[in-house]
């Protein structure tokens, strides 16, 4: 029974003098980090996202063309334009 012997209205005005309160006290005081502006941060972040975007679509379509290698329109496409080459020659 943490403070039993006052009252529930008056624990809320003693609990200022328990937890005082710094208007100075700043969240960047406290925070000591490398990225200390908000568009530094937000650069960063957009920047990263760019470039984990580039890296992962090139992964991925990589990936796609290693089980799609000869199904795909890039890897037939000479077989039906020779054709077609050779029906107009005639």
């Amino acid at each position: 029974m943490a403070g039993a012997g006052v009252p529930v209205p008056d624990r809320f005005r003693y609990l200022p003098a328990c937890l005082p309160f710094h208007s100075g006290y700043s969240i960047d005081n406290r925070r000591p980090g490398l990225i200390r502006r908000n568009a530094v941060y937000l650069t960063t972040i957009f920047a990263s996202a760019f470039a984990f975007e580039l890296a992962f679509d090139t992964a991925s379509n990589k990936v796609w063309d290693s089980f799609n290698r000869g199904r795909q329109w890039k890897d037939i496409k000479h077989q039906y334009l020779n054709k077609a080459d050779e029906e107009d020659d005639e």
